[in-house]
């Protein structure tokens, strides 16, 4: 018989995977939705928040240090997304298997300059005291960390669906989405609207890899852990869906962490991708089927 309290236990693991697997899936999610790009970089970007947290750590020590590293680490994998997407993504826009394999290049390289500046082994980020604690209830144990963590990622989600609802920005990029050819013989700078999506999405990355550096050592492949099932997240949410990548996330996050009760880590991803692939075969259009020309083209 099942333990009650580790079974709650796992179910509150997984909204907390569910909350990393948010954060990882945003930026493709925006990226191929809007541009049909596959950026296979964007594990980098969580890489590079990583280590953005723990040179902020090395500037500004304190109980508020992982606040400030926060907003470094968006902008500072936004900047780069930036670069990024004007100097590679956007001259092969046209041809998507190449940017696949630009930006697959573009990753080797911030592999290895990760390792020659900081070394293969990896660095610590230290939590702050005021989450290094946890409460218990009904027998199971809430640390605060992962509380964190399901805050961000809520938070994050808050936000975005506010900037795509509400404002000037959001309105170009629903109607680049729906029909980018109209877009932009209506006057729309598409290539401008590109660039912005493009790094929002590398800054949720980075920002992803701020908390993700509180559960571990940050490393040059730490990005290659979550950036399969980040791209197994947009899969099954459906392409540039920002609602089915939420709930294709919570599935993931919890099919992960259950199965953990009766297999090991291992096997657990092995499930994963099966219940992908299943899921696909009676829903191939995703959660939630996305309906824009820049996905019939």
């Amino acid at each position: 018989m099942l333990d009650t309290a580790l079974v709650v236990g796992q179910i509150f693991n997984g909204f907390s995977v569910a909350s990393l697997f948010v954060l990882a899936a945003l930026g493709l999610a925006l990226s191929f939705g809007l541009m049909r790009v596959i950026n296979m970089a964007h594990g980098e970007m969580l890489m590079l928040g990583g280590y953005l947290a723990y040179l902020t750590y090395l500037v500004v020590p304190g109980p508020l240090a992982i606040l400030v590293a926060m907003p470094v680490a968006f902008l500072g994998a936004a900047l780069l997304g930036g670069i990024m997407e004007l100097t590679v993504v956007r001259k092969l826009s046209a041809r998507p298997l190449d940017t696949l394999l630009a930006t697959w290049g573009v990753s080797l390289i911030l592999q290895q300059a990760a390792r020659s500046i900081f070394g293969p082994i990896g660095v610590g980020v230290t939590a702050p005291d005021w989450l290094n604690t946890g409460f218990m209830l009904a027998g199971v144990y809430f640390p605060s960390t992962r509380i964190f963590i399901l805050l961000v990622a809520v938070l994050v989600l808050v936000a975005l669906g506010l900037l795509i609802a509400r404002t000037r920005l959001g309105l170009l990029v629903r109607a680049v989405n729906q029909d980018r050819m109209m877009a932009s013989a209506s006057g729309i700078n598409v290539r401008r609207v590109d660039l912005a999506v493009f790094c929002l999405g590398t800054g949720i990355a980075g920002l992803a890899g701020v908390v993700l550096s509180l559960l571990g050592p940050v490393t040059p492949s730490v990005g290659q852990s979550y950036i399969i099932p980040a791209f197994l997240v947009v899969v099954m949410g459906g392409l540039g869906s920002m609602v089915g990548t939420t709930i294709a996330a919570i599935i993931l996050g919890l099919v992960s962490a259950i199965s953990q009760i009766f297999l090991d880590v291992s096997m657990s991803q092995v499930l994963m991708l099966l219940s992908v692939i299943i899921f696909l075969q009676f829903r191939p259009q995703g959660v939630v089927a996305t309906r824009s020309r820049a996905l019939e083209d």
